[in-house]
């Protein structure tokens, strides 16, 4: 299991979509595709853009399918960025 702390990498408001892209193309599928689940720890965030959120997570889903939300969890998210986690995971499902 591998723990992603992303205050290091975004701050208190995650929005910088290329900085998602990075930790998803550089830690999340390769930690995945290895069979690992993975911490995505929000401690300190305290908000994220949808647009965010989606380019950290909804490729993850088209690549490997909705199990994979079972192999990832969400540590730390206060209600505002739950609320962004959930409308984007619930998106991507019906998509899928």
């Amino acid at each position: 299991m591998i723990k992603i702390k992303l205050f290091k990498q975004v701050g208190p408001f995650a929005e910088n979509k290329d900085v998602a892209k990075d930790i998803r193309l550089k830690k999340l599928i390769p930690a995945l595709s290895k069979g690992q689940n993975v911490i995505l720890d929000f401690e300190n965030v305290e908000g994220a853009t949808q647009s965010f959120i989606h380019a950290l997570i909804s490729d993850l889903i088209r690549k490997f399918g909705n199990e994979v939300l079972d192999k990832i969890k969400f540590k730390s998210c206060n209600d505002t960025v739950k609320a962004i986690i959930s409308i984007v995971t619930d998106y991507m499902q019906e998509s899928a």
